[in-house]
C-alpha cells in the first residue's frame, strides 16, 4: 500500500510549496490542498443539511449551476467547496463561512465526532494533504473551542487509534524563528493595493475568537504567543503520540533533493 503523507507546520512554513514539490516526485499521488473536497477533514468548505443547500440555492439563484458543480453529497448533508467559487456577490463567501465546521460553529463533541468519524471512514492511499491533521482542526481547538492541552492531547490520542494501521506520514516542517516567518509572509501576502490583507485577516481571525477576545489585545506579539502556544503543542503530539509516524524538518531549509527518500520508507 503507498504511503500517504500529511504535511505540517505554522502558517508561513512553506507547506505549499513542500506540496507542490513532494507530489512532483509522486506524480500518480492525489493531492488535497485547503478548499478542495477532502475526505477527511472540511477547511474552507461549508457542511449543510439538505434545508441550508436549499436555502442557499434559493438565495443564489445565479451561482446555482456553480454551487452544484462544487457541492459532493455525503449521507444527509453537502458539502460545497464554496472558495472554488468565483464571484462578486456581496456576501456570498462571508454567508458560506457560516457553515463551515470551524470558528466555534459546533460544539466540541459534535467537532470531535465528525472529524474522527471523516477519519475513520478514510481509507485512501497514494494521497497528499496539506494541513489536515493539525492546522484547522487545532487552531478550532485552542481558540475557538478553548480546549486544554489535555483535552486536545486526549483528541489525539482517539484519532491515531482510528488510523491505526493505516500507511501514513506526517511531514512536520519546523518554524523555528516564528516573528521572523511572520513578519515575511505579511509582506510577501500583500492585496493589489499593497495593503497586508493576510496579515489583517489573521489577527482578525483570532482577536474574533474567543480565545482573543479573553485576551483582550492580539495584534502582532498576541499572534506570536498564541503559534508559540501551537508548535510546543504540535511538537508535543508529535513526540509523544506519532512518533514513529512523523518526521520534522526544517522549514524552508530543507534540500529538495531529500524529499524523495520519504517515498521509499
Amino acid at each position: 500500500m503507498r504511503i500517504n503523507y500529511f504535511i505540517e507546520g505554522l502558517q508561513g512554513a512553506g507547506k505549499t510549496t513542500f506540496v507542490k514539490q513532494l507530489s512532483g516526485y509522486l506524480k500518480n499521488y492525489q493531492v488535497f490542498q485547503e478548499g478542495d473536497y477532502s475526505p477527511v477533514e472540511l477547511a474552507w468548505c461549508s457542511y449543510v443539511t439538505e434545508k441550508q443547500y436549499d436555502r442557499i440555492l434559493e438565495e443564489y439563484p445565479s451561482l446555482n449551476a456553480e454551487i452544484k458543480a462544487k457541492t459532493v453529497e455525503e449521507g444527509n448533508h453537502r458539502i460545497v467547496c464554496y472558495t472554488k467559487i468565483s464571484t462578486d456577490i456581496p456576501g456570498f463567501y462571508k454567508d458560506m463561512e457560516k457553515y463551515e465546521i470551524y470558528n466555534g460553529n459546533l460544539d466540541k463533541n459534535a467537532f470531535e465526532k465528525l472529524i474522527l468519524e471523516r477519519f475513520g471512514n478514510w481509507n485512501g492511499e497514494g494521497q497528499i494533504f496539506e494541513c489536515s491533521v493539525f492546522q484547522n482542526i487545532i487552531e478550532n481547538q485552542m481558540l475557538y473551542l478553548l480546549m486544554s492541552d489535555d483535552e486536545i492531547m486526549d483528541f489525539y490520542r482517539r484519532l491515531k487509534s482510528i488510523l491505526g494501521s493505516r500507511a501514513y506520514r506526517i511531514i512536520y516542517l519546523d518554524v523555528e524563528d516564528i516573528t521572523e516567518t511572520i513578519d515575511r509572509v505579511r509582506k510577501e501576502r500583500i492585496d493589489e493595493n499593497g495593503k497586508e490583507s493576510w496579515f489583517s485577516a489573521m489577527i482578525r481571525y483570532v482577536e474574533d475568537s474567543p480565545y482573543g477576545r479573553m485576551e483582550k489585545s492580539i495584534r502582532s506579539r498576541g499572534l506570536i504567543e498564541h503559534l508559540e502556544k501551537r508548535r510546543k503543542l504540535e511538537h508535543q503530539i508529535i513526540d509523544e503520540i506519532f512518533p514513529e509516524n512523523s518526521v520534522k524538518i526544517k522549514a524552508k531549509s530543507y534540500d529538495p533533493l531529500t524529499i524523495p527518500h520519504f517515498a521509499l520508507e
